[in-house]
Order: C-alpha cells, then structure tokens, then sequence
C-alpha cells in the first residue's frame, strides 16, 4: 500500500478547491492501492518561508517547518489540487513546496486543475518547472476541469461527469505505477 496525499492548493474565502478535492479523495480512497489523507494549506496556515537554511539541508528551526515535513515525508505520491490565478497557480503553494526539498524527492504527482476556459493548464504548466527542480515526477496524465463552478452544487457537492471521471481513473492508475517504480528508487538511496 502506498501513502497518497492530496493537497488543497487555494487558502481563499469562498475557494471551491476543497470541493474538487473532495471528490477526488472519494474516488482515491475506493483504491486499495492507496492510504490517502487530504491535506488543506489553509488549514497547515504556514507563514512565508521562514528557514534560515536551505531546505536541501533539512536542518529545520521552526516548528511549523517541522510539522510540514513530517505530514509530507512519509508519502509515497502526491494529487495537488489547483485553481488557476492570473495565469499561474496560488502563491500558498509555491510557499508550502519550497520550505521543503529532499521529502519531495523522487515521488510522482498528478495535476487536478480548475478554472474557467483555460482549466487551470497555464498553473499546472508552471508547476511541472517547479516539479522538476524538487525532483517530484509529474504526470503527464492529469485532470483538468473548465468551468469548474457548473459542476458545483448549490449544497456544495462536486457533480463529475464522465470524461472527468475517466480521466481521474487514468492519472490514479499512473500514480499507482509510478509510485512503485519510484519507491524502489528511494529505497536505494
């Protein structure tokens, strides 16, 4: 069994993420591959990057640093949750992925992005940099949802439909390859 953590990127009021989320961890969690737990950085409310050394270092003095690599480390795989925000992705994250570095390492990470026309693919590009400089593997497979507000409903419920359901299936049955392939790597180290 490989541990899966799904992450709410937007920290907002009114934000829809955790909506999407939900019915991603629903989905997730009916796959004995994975543990899953989801993780919302509005709730993990970490300060702007605050170490006085490099995260490659992981010689951490704050404890909210502390208590984030450790909710990260054990992972074995990644789903990140994103909303689109003037052409990128939210700052929280950017925040949350770079007070850490070696708990990244060599774990595979799917895209579940939202915004109107464009889905989300312009923040979910950008993050595939930032990705690969922490050395997480990201998917090619992803979710990319348009319009994303049509599939809320007025109780707060995330209505899929079939595409995107599909390809939800796809991306977890690549993380649950990649999660292999990259524990193996890991466990070399």
């Amino acid at each position: 069994m490989f541990i899966l953590k799904i992450i709410i990127a937007s920290t907002r009021p009114g934000r829809k993420g955790p909506h999407i989320a939900e019915w991603v961890y629903d989905v997730v969690k009916k796959n004995e591959a994975f543990e899953t737990e989801l993780i919302d950085l509005a709730a993990i409310n970490l300060p702007f990057l605050d170490e006085p050394h490099h995260p490659r270092l992981k010689k951490y003095e704050q404890q909210h640093t502390k208590d984030w690599s450790a909710k990260i480390d054990p992972a074995d795989a990644f789903i990140i949750v994103t909303p689109e925000y003037n052409f990128g992705y939210p700052a929280t994250l950017k925040n949350a992925l770079d007070f850490l570095y070696q708990e990244w390492n060599y774990k595979p990470v799917g895209i579940v992005s939202y915004g109107g026309i464009s889905a989300g693919l312009r923040a979910a590009q950008m993050l595939r940099q930032v990705f690969a400089s922490l050395k997480l593997i990201p998917l090619a497979e992803s979710v990319s949802i348009p319009f994303f507000a049509k599939h809320i409903n007025e109780q707060g419920k995330f209505i899929t439909d079939e595409t995107l359901d599909h390809n939800l299936t796809t991306m977890i049955n690549e993380l649950i390859k990649w999660s292999e392939a990259m524990k193996a790597i890991r466990e070399k180290r």
